[in-house]
């Protein structure tokens, strides 16, 4: 029997794994940007934008991941990349936006947010436990996004209203034409499954070459990569100083792929979930949400000391993942 590695295959996923990485780093960004200026044109403010919308958009690669590891049998890349994002989104996108400049951050505006985010995990803990997320536990995670979604869009457009009350003959700069809009929207939708489908296959070729789990590619490579959405609107907020976008995207995506990507997954039909979760990963991701936590309550803010703690405990998170 041959061991030999055969380079040409390793080469070809590889390429799968880049190639879908990008499509699904394009779709994100289009997703995203389609749906803000549908928001704006509409009216909403940009924090409602943040918590909903872009958090929404920038998840999206989780969820056709997800969908497709589901499907294809792999439900180690659909626990694994939810998981890792949520850990990655907070040690390594929070940390380097802080390293780059302090993040003032008003705990009021994200606090309902983290205390879903830390409620969904321990809920996901005893799941774990039991080593199956089942159907009724995705239908509570679906029905109660759809019920936080609405409450959102209700206090969110109630706020506006105030606004556009106070800003009387201001005027506000045109939004793209409706049909623009819809284009982008659609064209980042379609790269998304396509991108899903070749990183999937890129990631399950890639382990089985150099003998890593799946359940490692999942909370590393898959996690990263779907997670550069959230990076990329996170430093775009940095530059527009704003602060409260940024925090608002990381922790709203973090409540959804918690509960949209778990969720609508779990509704379409029951997966395991492997033990090793329960001793280390869900603990890691509770433990980066806890200190979140702290952090804005007691500092309205993360500055550069935070972030290099935040980079740093992610770094050694993946070093116990060798």
């Amino acid at each position: 029997m041959n061991f030999e590695p055969n380079y040409p295959s390793i080469l070809l996923s590889w390429i799968a794994l880049i190639g879908g990485l990008i499509l699904l780093t394009a779709g994100g960004e289009f997703l995203v940007s389609g749906a803000a200026k549908l928001a704006k044109r509409l009216g909403m403010s940009s924090m409602l934008i943040g918590l909903t919308i872009v958090a929404f958009g920038t998840s999206m690669p989780e969820l056709f991941v997800g969908l497709i590891a589901l499907f294809q049998d792999h439900p180690d890349i659909l626990t694994g990349n939810v998981i890792g994002s949520n850990i990655a989104n907070i040690g390594l996108i929070l940390g380097i936006c802080a390293l780059i400049t302090p993040l003032p951050v008003r705990f009021r505006s994200v606090s309902r947010e983290l205390y879903i985010v830390l409620a969904a995990t321990i809920i996901l803990f005893l799941a774990a436990w039991y080593g199956i997320f089942p159907r009724f536990l995705g239908f509570i995670f679906f029905i109660y996004l759809l019920f936080y979604t609405v409450q959102s869009f209700r206090r969110g457009l109630k706020t506006d209203n105030r606004l556009k009350a106070n800003n009387n003959g201001v005027a506000t700069a045109a939004a793209p034409h409706l049909s623009v809009i819809i284009a982008v929207t659609s064209l980042g939708l379609a790269c998304l499954p396509l991108g899903s489908n070749f990183f999937i296959k890129g990631a399950i070729d890639l382990a089985r070459h150099l003998g890593v789990s799946e359940l490692v590619i999942g909370l590393t490579l898959a996690a990263v990569g779907t997670s550069l959405p959230e990076l990329a609107s996170c430093l775009a907020a940095i530059r527009q100083r704003q602060t409260e976008i940024l925090a608002g995207n990381i922790i709203g995506s973090n409540l959804f792929n918690l509960l949209m990507v778990l969720g609508f997954c779990g509704l379409l039909m029951p997966f395991p979930i492997s033990s090793t979760l329960l001793t280390r990963d869900i603990p890691v991701m509770f433990s980066f949400s806890v200190v979140l936590l702290a952090i804005l309550a007691v500092q309205q803010g993360l500055n550069r000391l935070h972030g290099f703690i935040l980079l740093a405990s992610y770094i050694g998170y993946l070093y116990i993942l060798r």
